[in-house]
């Protein structure tokens, strides 16, 4: 696996949650969610692309649990189209149908309450994509 971080987003209406590794990528973190629609979110965006110069984008398909596509899966490609026109990184899509579930089964895990669970899924779930993209990497 080429050395570098890698970046996740858990793309939704509301928040988009966000995630990152470290340049090694053993270990995935999460960041502040984003507001999807702010009107720099790009702008917010390519703030972390300056902070931690990603070298790949790996973004959560939220396809159905048969494996269909519904509403969600073109408005992820839409944001991802945005993504790759401004910032022509490697961009790859990782199952995300779990994710959700698995960040929800961790906060409890730590003790989090579902208030405390609200702001957090968002990016949990981003970390979860990622290491599911680290996993195929790897």
């Amino acid at each position: 696996m080429e050395r570098g971080r890698r970046i996740a987003f858990d793309y939704g209406d509301a928040r988009i949650g966000v995630a990152i590794c470290d340049p090694d990528g053993i270990l995935a973190s999460p960041l502040p969610f984003l507001d999807s629609k702010h009107p720099k979110l790009i702008n917010h965006i390519a703030e972390l692309f300056a902070e931690y110069e990603p070298i790949a984008i790996y973004l959560g398909e939220p396809k159905h649990l048969s494996g269909g596509e519904g509403v969600a899966v073109a408005k992820v490609r839409e944001f991802a189209a945005i993504l790759q026109e401004r910032f022509s990184l490697p961009l790859i899509f990782i199952d995300e149908r779990l994710s959700t579930v698995d960040a929800q089964r961790r906060l409890k895990e730590a003790g989090k309450n579902s208030r405390d669970s609200k702001v957090l899924i968002d990016s949990m779930a981003a970390v979860a994509i990622l290491e599911g993209g680290l996993a195929r990497e790897a």
